[in-house]
């Protein structure tokens, strides 16, 4: 559960943040579009204000200070506006100054938000997620957003956000990578990679190998991520095959794989290739230093 005192600091930082990097009589437009809603508490107030925070605030880059960092990390572990624009932020304030009190009257008004508004709004409004009150009521607008055919839709759920690591199930979250990798999204942006590795998404990806592969189609390297620690001795030769692959982004990654792989068989595979051994061992070699 979210407090009212933990949205009432979220929404002075954010405040702050904006009143650093707007003008004064921009600032005055957010202050006072706030305050009309809340005046009023008529729904077409608030969609106003959210559709109109790009023209009244503009759209440059957030770029947050490393104190302001610290501070958003202080009020929500894990938060991450290194993709934001500041009008992004506008639309999360208002969003955000839009609660008052009521957890349901709050996940209604944010579907709503969402039935009538555009794609700009969808972004910046689920980038916000982890600012929220009353999570457990916003999980099913977080998976609508992976379900999304719109890729920077569904990034904005997943990339940088710590709101499917937090919140969601083992199934909506092996969903989401499997989605990530069809569709050619990155992995390394998802927090909570590697503690939400499950035996049931390594077999699925697997499949997913599988069937790529039957197609005559590549897999992303990022995939054996995935895999590593749930390898199973059927697996090897299809984690062999990839690090005899020739690529070296796939062979660095299938090596990592095997070295996480708590099998005798996968460390053997591994020791054949004495290079990517000693570079995985100096640490060289991370999942961090790949360029996929």
């Amino acid at each position: 559960m979210t407090s009212f005192e933990e949205v009432l600091a979220r929404k002075t930082a954010i405040h702050d943040w904006l009143a650093r990097r707007v003008s004064a009589e921009a600032t005055a437009w957010l202050e006072g579009a706030i305050a009309k809603y809340a005046a009023s508490g008529r729904y077409g107030d608030l969609a106003m204000a959210i559709g109109l925070a790009p023209r009244k605030l503009g759209k440059a880059e957030l770029a947050l200070s490393d104190d302001e960092v610290r501070t958003g990390q202080e009020l929500r572990r894990g938060l991450d506006t290194s993709d934001w624009s500041i009008d992004q932020a506008g639309r999360v304030l208002i969003v955000l100054a839009s609660y008052m009190g009521d957890d349901q009257k709050f996940a209604a008004t944010l579907d709503r938000l969402f039935q009538a508004g555009e794609i700009g709004e969808h972004i910046a409004i689920l980038r916000g997620l982890p600012l929220y009150p009353a999570p457990e009521l916003l999980i099913p607008r977080a998976a609508e957003g992976v379900r999304s055919a719109i890729q920077p839709v569904f990034e904005a759920v997943t990339h940088r956000n710590p709101f499917p690591k937090d919140h969601f199930d083992q199934a909506q979250w092996n969903q989401m990578v499997l989605k990530a990798l069809f569709i050619g999204s990155k992995l390394a942006p998802i927090q909570g990679l590697d503690e939400r590795r499950n035996p049931e998404l390594a077999a699925t990806l697997m499949d997913y190998v599988h069937e790529r592969w039957a197609a005559g189609r590549a897999v992303s390297p990022e995939l054996w991520r995935c895999v590593g620690p749930f390898t199973r001795r059927e697996d090897l030769p299809d984690l062999v095959k990839a690090l005899r692959g020739g690529e070296d982004a796939q062979s660095a990654a299938a090596a990592l794989a095997l070295s996480e792989s708590m099998l005798p068989e996968a460390q053997e595979a591994l020791a054949v290739d004495t290079q990517l051994t000693a570079r995985i061992k100096a640490k060289n070699i991370t999942w961090n230093s790949i360029h996929f």
